[in-house]
């Protein structure tokens, strides 16, 4: 799976492709296939975030092209394995503007390799749309570097409000991944609107990527008597800190955030995770009529419910092909101003417009893990 996956190209229009070089990428007169970089973790510690992500952006792209494309012609997907390595995903970024000559970048997953990466779509002026970083800083890079999520502080905000509000937690203790920038920020808006609405922070644990032992920090935790423990960590590591949580006899919730929406969850915690909670961009279980579509689809293209990745990795491409035919050329500023102009777009996660910092604006909901699955529990409207 390393290396690049190619979509939508019949070989005749490849060999056009190899002919005719970068002249058909923008222009009055261009032809030839429009072509998008994905650098995503197809490999690696966060696989599942990256495979799920290609799959969405595909389906949309062959969805695009079986009607004919956008500006008359077809879209070309090359994607890059980072390995689920932050130094990786600046080399593929590198490697999908300069060899490939794309006109658009669409990942990462992880915010610290979309903060890697972003630099390179900046100084190539070509635009770059992250699915689900949810970090501040990962806009804050360059005008030309956008997101299909929402982002930590409004994340954070949900998980405080709804450990203070729907289970009345007072006392929460923090377990966070600090070598990651998505744990780091989320656990700072967390702690942040928790202790403004009245509770109290009672511990504040950290550990690192790729550990699997965490009985130190959840003794100490034990001991402070927490009403709930907030884990903004990734699947792999949230699974574990759940079983060694449960063996130590703590019985409160943990809660996290959208990194927690894998089946690996599942498969790593088992009946440890019951009970937990965390917020995530859309769920499966919803009664909206374009999620239920995007569900029988996805189900029968790749035989699994998708993951909230799939969903942003769909919803990303959307934006994309919707700005492209707005924009009418590939030109990169104008594609920015396009995607930058973007308001009201019907995204399976919700319905999408970008504020003046390139962030979208959208609801989030809170899922219970309750009977081996993932549930809808509530939703909490964008503020």
């Amino acid at each position: 799976m390393h290396g690049r996956w190619r979509v939508g190209l019949a070989l005749a229009m490849a060999l056009a492709v190899a002919a005719c070089g970068r002249e058909q990428t923008s222009g009055a007169g261009a032809t030839g296939p429009i072509r998008v970089g994905h650098f995503a973790s197809l490999t690696g510690d966060t696989a599942t975030f990256g495979r799920s992500t290609d799959n969405g952006i595909r389906m949309k792209i062959e969805e695009v092209n079986a009607r004919g494309g956008v500006l008359g012609r077809p879209l070309e997907l090359v994607t890059e394995d980072d390995r689920s390595i932050t130094e990786e995903a600046r080399t593929t970024a590198q490697k999908l503007v300069q060899r490939d000559e794309v006109v658009a970048l669409l990942g990462e997953v992880a915010s610290s390799r979309s903060l890697a990466a972003a630099p390179e779509a900046q100084r190539a002026r070509i635009p770059m749309i992250s699915p689900a970083s949810t970090n501040p800083r990962v806009t804050q890079v360059g005008d030309y570097v956008f997101r299909a999520c929402f982002i930590d502080p409004f994340q954070g905000a949900v998980m405080a409000k709804f450990a203070r509000e729907t289970i009345g937690a007072k006392r929460v203790a923090i377990l966070f991944d600090f070598k990651q920038d998505y744990s780091v920020g989320l656990a700072d808006f967390f702690r942040k609107t928790f202790q403004s609405m009245g509770g109290e922070i009672v511990a504040d644990e950290r550990y690192t990527s790729g550990d699997i032992e965490f009985r130190a920090q959840l003794t100490k935790i034990r001991g402070t008597r927490p009403d709930a423990i907030f884990v903004p960590g990734y699947y792999t590591e949230a699974g574990l800190i759940a079983k060694q949580a449960r063996e130590l006899g703590i019985t409160v919730p943990l809660l996290g955030g959208d990194g927690w929406d894998s089946t690996r969850t599942l498969e790593i915690g088992g009946s440890a995770v019951e009970g937990d909670f965390f917020s995530n961009h859309y769920a499966a279980d919803s009664d909206s009529a374009l999620v239920r579509e995007f569900v029988e689809k996805y189900r029968a293209k790749y035989g699994e419910v998708p993951d909230a990745m799939a969903v942003l990795g769909y919803d990303a491409a959307g934006i994309l092909v919707d700005a492209l035919a707005r924009a009418g050329t590939t030109d990169g500023p104008k594609l920015r101003d396009a995607i930058a102009a973007t308001k009201d777009y019907p995204g399976v996660s919700g319905t999408i417009s970008m504020d003046p910092q390139r962030n979208a604006r959208k609801d989030a909901v809170v899922i219970e893990i309750k009977d081996g699955g993932f549930h809808y529990k509530q939703t909490v409207p964008a503020f």
